[in-house]
């Protein structure tokens, strides 16, 4: 089935064949995200009791036909997930209200906001994208309802201005608050009219709002904890290392380092239950106590099976069980070998198979191995990367709240397991086999955008750019951002073809990375004619004083950053900009404004490094290059810069009458 992008108002009916959908909601800005929920409706428009309001404080309905999967980071920018079992949910539902939240700030804060329906494949069904919202703090994106036998989904676009509290109560939720919640104004809650009778009503808030109430659901988030990991103060000398909870003596290639590094992944998994969640939500697990198993048999026809491990979770009386096939180092998945599985998975009534290897896909829920889609009705087949383990494992350690010191050793000893040459596992470090026959085309100006081995070195950048925001999310601990054009971040192949086409004509691959409260974005260029990769920013002059004044408080700003620093400054009119070398720019600061009659508007900062010629490896390699190029540029020219912020009025300058009421 094709995208369909929905309006306001619009509803479509889904495929028969749909047994499950994840629901994923997007958002732009990136200082605060949004929280996802769903709440089960009968047919009076209300929930049958407060088990069937799914959020992150109870993440499955009774049934375990809806799931809270969570917030994850992929190159277009965070997303919340939710998954719904169709086949599973009761007949007394009529309907499943789409849900998002704020705790800060408002809808109207957070740019476009997209409801997006995923197939168990990962391919996209229906979208809706609105940017109508303002100061709503809950949001109902849409409905998946039931009609006729059939299941539909429906756009909406309502608001309320009384936060995820007061939309739950006004769906019949029992919510427990130390205040009464308020009432959602008017102008914000345009209710839309249904298309047809046929169509569900749109619940409309009541007045006035429900008192708070002793008992029911809790919608106040839990704060985190985080416990400090062991300190090792006694060794003699900075050679002595720290014994290894997982030991690399002794492992060798092949079967041997994939059983370790799968046994180890699993047992850390049980061990904490954080990392658990983490890496279990990525493919579509519910939250619940997880259990692991290596090398378990099962029986195909007149042969036996053997998946690496299975995963089981439980979550009250319902039993998650997904089949993982891990490899390690160069090792890939076949066809074959993955559509065994989903047989099996389909038998025993499993949920999930689970490719894991270091294949990272362009694109945050794509599969390095297509099977057949028939295969996909009924189990779903998700692939994750060991650079995403990697992640994962990082994100927990140093953001993640893990209050249980020895939980936190762990993890921490899994990984500096899993980021050790003989593990196997690796994060992104190869341009793939097609790598130095489209970097030679592209020296000799031979290369041309109909090359079918350009695609893969193309989808190979996109994946160095997706790792590279990865790593920056770890790293900062906020949401790292790779900045696609809207028309391809759900369109594979027009995002390749657009790739391709700048390095055939241009030589170049870039990406841009949008970093939460830097001045500027971070671009990286890499250019394969020069050998040279560059890292800029834009940032905003201030729009106030003499472009001498500017030029003065983007160089105090730079005070550190490097010397052979480009400074580019724009202008307004027809010489459009100055550029000079830092050092230049400090000795002689007229450099940047003489002959210019415009306005100063803004200054880009740009720096070059080697690039790397080599398809993977060493720190010659054209993925280590880009990778350390980024992570210098940021760390001593991004991350010390502060946007311009104009100074506070004086109090002369107020209006007199003003003035006098501050007098009396």
């Amino acid at each position: 089935m094709e995208d369909q992008f929905l309006s306001k108002g619009q509803n479509i009916e889904l495929p028969d064949e749909l047994d499950q959908i994840d629901i994923v909601i997007t958002w732009d800005n990136t200082e605060f995200g949004v929280d996802a929920s769903a709440l089960l409706l009968g047919a009076d428009g209300k929930v049958r009791s407060d088990a069937d309001f799914v959020f992150y404080n109870q993440q499955e309905s009774a049934d375990g036909s809806v799931r809270y999967l969570g917030r994850r980071e992929v190159e277009s920018g965070p997303h919340e997930r939710l998954l719904v079992h169709l086949a599973a949910v009761p007949e007394q539902v009529d309907a499943i209200a789409l849900v998002g939240s704020v705790d800060s700030g408002s809808f109207g804060d957070l740019g476009k906001l997209a409801l997006q329906l995923v197939d168990s494949g990962g391919s996209p069904i229906a979208e809706y994208v609105t940017a109508d919202a303002s100061a709503e703090t809950a949001f109902v994106f849409g409905q998946v309802y039931r009609r006729n036998g059939k299941w539909k989904l429906r756009a909406i676009g309502q608001g309320w201005a009384s936060g995820l509290a007061g939309l739950a109560e006004d769906f019949g939720v029992d919510v427990s608050e130390d205040a009464p919640v308020e009432e959602p104004s008017s102008s914000e809650l345009e209710t839309p009219q249904p298309i047809s009778e046929s169509d569900p009503p749109v619940t409309e808030p009541t007045t006035p709002p429900k008192p708070a109430r002793q008992r029911g659901v809790r919608t106040a988030k839990p704060v985190p904890k985080k416990a400090p990991l062991p300190e090792f103060k006694h060794a003699e000398s900075e050679t002595w290392q720290p014994a290894r909870l997982f030991s690399v003596i002794g492992v060798g290639t092949g079967e041997e380092q994939e059983r370790r590094t799968t046994s180890a992944l699993v047992s850390t998994m049980q061990a904490v239950p954080l990392f658990a969640r983490a890496v279990s939500s990525r493919v579509g697990a519910p939250a619940g106590a997880f259990e692991g198993y290596v090398e378990v048999p099962y029986v195909k026809g007149e042969s036996r099976v053997i998946p690496d491990a299975v995963w089981r979770i439980a979550r009250g009386s319902r039993l998650w069980t997904g089949l993982l096939e891990a490899k390690t180092g160069a090792g890939t998945h076949t066809r074959e070998q993955l559509e065994n599985y989903l047989d099996v998975a389909k038998k025993n009534k499993y949920d999930v198979v689970i490719s894991l290897s270091n294949d990272l896909p362009a694109g945050a829920g794509e599969l390095p191995v297509e099977v057949d889609k028939r295969k996909l009705t009924k189990v779903a087949l998700r692939h994750l990367s060991w650079a995403e383990v990697i992640h994962e494992a990082r994100m927990v350690l140093s953001h993640g709240g893990i209050d249980n010191p020895l939980q936190g050793w762990i993890l921490s000893e899994f990984l500096r397991y899993i980021e050790h040459p003989k593990s196997g596992a690796e994060e992104f470090v190869d341009m793939g086999r097609h790598w130095v026959s489209i970097r030679d085309s592209v020296s000799a100006g031979t290369l041309r955008p109909g090359d079918p081995k350009a695609a893969a070195v193309a989808q190979s950048w996109i994946a160095l750019a997706r790792n590279l925001a990865l790593r920056f999310t770890a790293d900062l601990g906020v949401v790292v951002k790779h900045v696609l054009p809207r028309r391809v971040v759900n369109d594979a192949e027009a995002r390749t073809a657009l790739t391709v086409n700048e390095l055939a004509n241009d030589g170049t691959f870039s990406a841009t990375l949008r970093i939460p409260d830097a001045a500027g974005e971070l671009r990286v260029t890499a250019d394969l004619r020069t050998n040279k990769v560059s890292c800029s920013t834009t940032v905003s002059a201030p729009d106030e004083g003499t472009a001498g004044k500017r030029v003065t408080w983007a160089l105090r700003q730079l005070k550190n950053a490097p010397e052979d620093l480009l400074v580019e400054a724009l202008f307004t009119g027809p010489a459009a900009s100055t550029c000079e070398i830092l050092t230049s720019a400090r000795a002689t600061p007229r450099l940047l404004t003489d002959g210019q009659g415009g306005q100063l508007t803004s200054f880009v900062l740009t720096q070059s490094f080697p690039l790397g010629s080599k398809r993977a490896g060493t720190a010659a390699s054209f993925i280590s290059s880009v990778t350390s190029s980024a992570e210098v540029f940021y760390s001593e020219v991004v991350q010390p810069l502060r946007e311009w912020v104009p100074a506070a009025p004086k109090a002369s300058d107020l209006p007199r009458e003003e003035q006098v009421d501050n007098e009396d």
